[in-house]
């Protein structure tokens, strides 16, 4: 893992030794990180019992084991870098369920372990839901105290950020609720100066070096450390969930960097968000419980439910928006969502939200900084505007994908990325220097949001609500439309530069090598276009009340105009445009805010965002990423609509040799061996004989290579001219032939199979709804070819126009 690209760029280097010609994707089943998290199981060394079959003397009178009773060590695991069969996940737990359910009737003791096995599931949910919800409230706390320690120090105490510092202070005012003396800005502790051009440029220094420091010792741990916790892991989750295995992405050394550089890049001011990483840090928490439990730990599909649930969990906490969480899971990143899973989502949600209610890091009760509420309602006409902030979203994300796949494919491709500490450091100083002369750049993007979702009162000392003061006897959570003041102008000319600033420099900061989150730098463009247009509104209706688009709803000393709430509709319409979410983002957006008479404007702007983004490009953010990375991920939402068959796609092609077969009878263990050692195929078909090519199974590579080593250190007799069998029982032998080795236990006895002109469209639904690595071809009962997921997925590309060769995995 200590190679210099890493991350999404290192996977290629990253690969087992199969190659990318592979006829058949390599399988078997378990993500075990308990021995390390980035070594596959293949090395271990095998103590425990063996399957393998003799058959010695006239009748094969030695005991024939059970391949299921006394299964080989490492049989059914999987490589790193392939697909899980989830066939045969699902099957083998239909069978331990079986078992179990069947052994329940006889004993009080099996009894108590059935319940025990069906209780488990929900355990690991609350968890899970504990564990992710009380690491969201010490990176919310965390991030927030050192975001702060940019610009001073807490005399009473330097573990508190300057809210808490001021919070028992009796010296501040609502005008300058910020200042107070227990609170000291650098300037002041170096230079004792807290006005004036010297305090200016000392903050400013003080600022940069901070913002510098977070961010070199963020990408110094993730290179030295963990890889993987870089970027925001949603496109890998994603992946993962589909079946795929990245071994070391969802373990122990992952999480715990993740956590610590997901605080110091949210601290150093980098144009990111943490809420995309906490999905990750999520994922990790159920893969690493998941070891407590043997139905999670050694079945990969079962395994693959908690992480459905957990990503939901991520969202929860991120956003403290649990039925939304589970929406996302349920739109946006999961493979395969069965019912039990949508509760136990649910609950490990409510779970999560809960603990980071208790834990209370924004100390405002509430489960997010910027929580809002608006008191007025809207006017249908609004929806024009409403809709403009949707097109406008729209327009944003189609030219953010662009813009972002670019630069990192210009970052995979150059030797940009071969520095990605310099990378890091530039694209930070660039950011602080920028970000610190304008008010609403060098905030948190948190609290900018924050800020500009906020609805105007009496008591606010913003310079976005300095309005003129009229008299009004109105409370103060009505208060009428008022014409803007200097500062409000002053305000909006900030806005409009932070908005250039947040568009240009989240294109580049998105895919470097630090945990990096995308929802809050795309609600905070949208917030800042909302806000602007909302405040445009507001004083339109205030000047010009008359107006027939304004008569008989805005009439003059009425609140008509809310532009808090333009601002939470801009920001949903742009992430709703980078990451084409509707329905789970409609969800969050209103769980944040508590208002639910704002659904229809919201989902106005969602679905106005996702058609024009979808009209200039389909891919969201996630799938151009799987794209970019040549993740083998075969998109559900993607149609199919060629007319090609199963014969124009499957493997050996025209004048390729013929396919590589196992016969079920005739073969030595040196054959078999000779076959794995010239051929890098992930696993073989088994025939009758070579003449007659009736297929009888399929066999995996790996199965085969242990097995027969484990034959050889276990097994009396299994030298390299012994007989190989596939079948069910072992002809009668001459007593002096070598012991033979009964393989039948490892072989797939059914094998999906289609006919040569099955239409391609048939065979894709085929992968995408039963999870297949490969399928084989047939005609008239005899083996043809063999197709893979990686075939498929290089057929659908060139039928697209784009490189076949960007598909690098199996």
């Amino acid at each position: 893992m200590e190679n210099p690209g890493y991350c999404s760029e290192s996977f290629n280097s990253l690969q087992s030794g199969t190659s990318d010609e592979d006829m058949v994707e390599i399988t078997g089943a378990t993500m075990d990180f308990s021995v390390t998290d980035d070594v596959p199981p293949l090395d271990r060394d095998f103590t425990g019992g063996y399957s393998t079959h003799s058959g010695e003397g006239l009748n094969g009178t030695s005991k024939l084991m059970d391949f299921l009773d006394e299964p080989v060590p490492g049989v059914g695991t999987y490589e790193d870098f392939n697909t899980i069969d989830w066939v045969r996940e699902k099957s083998k737990d239909r069978d331990r369920h079986r078992e179990i359910a069947s052994k329940s009737k006889e004993s009080t003791w099996a009894l108590i372990h059935s319940v025990s096995d069906a209780f488990s599931g929900w355990l690991l949910m609350l968890l899970v839901g504990l564990m992710a919800g009380a690491l969201a409230g010490g990176i919310d706390i965390s991030a927030h105290w050192m975001t702060d320690l940019k610009e001073g120090v807490c005399l009473v105490g330097f573990w508190f950020n300057h809210e808490h510092c001021c919070w028992t202070s009796n010296e501040t005012t609502f005008v300058e609720r910020d200042k107070c003396p227990q609170w000291k800005s650098w300037a002041e502790l170096i230079i004792g100066q807290s006005e004036g051009p010297f305090a200016y440029i000392m903050n400013y220094l003080m600022y940069v070096s901070w913002a510098l420091l977070f961010s070199f010792l963020a990408v110094s741990l993730v290179r030295s450390f963990a890889p993987y916790a870089c970027g925001s892991g949603i496109p890998e989750i994603k992946t993962i969930l589909s079946g795929f295995i990245i071994r070391g992405y969802l373990g122990k050394w992952t999480l715990m960097i993740k956590t610590i550089t997901l605080v110091l890049a949210v601290s150093s001011g980098l144009s990111l968000g943490k809420e995309g990483p906490l999905v990750h840090v999520a994922c990790c928490c159920g893969n690493i419980l998941c070891h407590l439990f043997t139905k999670y730990r050694k079945n990969e599909a079962k395994r693959r439910e908690v992480l459905s649930a957990a990503s939901a969990v991520g969202v929860s906490v991120a956003f403290g928006a649990p039925i939304g969480g589970v929406l996302f899971s349920l739109e946006e990143v999961s493979y395969y969502f069965p019912l039990k899973t949508l509760w136990r989502s649910f609950f490990a949600a409510l779970v999560a939200a809960f603990t980071l209610r208790s834990i209370n890091p924004f100390g405002n009760s509430r489960l997010v900084l910027f929580y809002v509420e608006f008191h007025s309602p809207w006017h249908l006409l609004e929806l024009v505007p409403f809709i403009m902030l949707g097109i406008f979203g729209g327009l944003w994300g189609a030219f953010f994908i662009r813009t972002n796949i670019a630069w990192c494919r210009r970052r995979k491709t150059t030797k940009l990325g071969h520095y990605p500490v310099l990378e890091v450091l530039v694209v930070t100083a660039v950011t602080a220097i920028l970000a610190f002369p304008n008010d609403y750049t060098r905030i948190s993007t948190s609290e900018l949001i924050s800020e500009l979702f906020n609805d105007c009162g009496l008591l606010d000392s913003s310079k976005l609500c300095d309005y003129v003061s009229l008299n009004s006897s109105k409370s103060s959570n009505e208060l009428p439309d008022r014409p803007a003041n200097q500062n409000v102008y002053t305000a909006l000319w900030q806005l409009a530069l932070a908005l250039i600033f947040k568009v240009l420099i989240t294109v580049v900061t998105f895919g470097m090598k630090v945990p990096s989150g995308l929802f809050i730098p795309s609600m905070a463009v949208g917030a800042i276009a909302g806000r602007l247009l909302g405040v445009g509104m507001e004083q339109l209706a205030y000047y010009h009340h008359d107006w027939v688009i304004f008569k008989g709803w805005c009439s003059p000393g009425a609140d008509c105009i809310t532009p808090g709430l333009y601002a939470m509709v801009g920001a949903a319409a742009c992430l709703g445009g980078v990451t084409r979410m509707t329905v789970s983002l409609v969800v969050i957006m209103f769980e944040l805010t508590g208002g639910l008479e704002y659904i229809v404007p919201l989902m106005a702007a969602a679905m106005t965002s996702k058609w024009v983004a979808d009209a200039i490009g389909r891919e969201g953010i996630y799938d151009a990423h799987i794209r970019l990375n040549g993740y083998p991920f075969l998109e559900a939402k993607e149609e199919f609509g060629h007319k090609t068959l199963a014969m124009d796609v499957m493997r050996p092609r025209r004048n390729d040799p013929p396919l590589t077969v196992l016969t079920q009878d005739s073969m030595k263990v040196e054959d078999v061996e000779t076959l794995i050692s010239e051929t890098t195929y992930s696993g073989f078909p088994v025939v009758v004989s070579h003449e007659s090519q009736r297929l009888v199974g399929f066999v995996l590579r790996r199965d085969l290579v242990i097995s027969i080593e484990n034959a050889r250190k276990r097994q009396d007799g299994i030298v390299s001219t012994s007989n190989i069998y596939f079948t069910e029982y072992i002809p009668p032998l001459p007593p002096t032939s070598p012991a033979t080795l009964k393989l039948r236990g490892i072989m797939d006895l059914s094998p999906f199979t289609v006919t040569d002109h099955t239409p391609m469209e048939i065979v894709v639904d085929i992968f995408r709804k039963l999870g297949l690595r490969q399928c084989l071809v047939t005609h008239n009962g005899r083996l043809l070819g063999i197709i893979t997921k990686k075939d498929i997925l290089k057929h659908m590309a060139q039928m697209a126009n784009r490189d076949p060769d960007s598909i690098l995995f199996n």
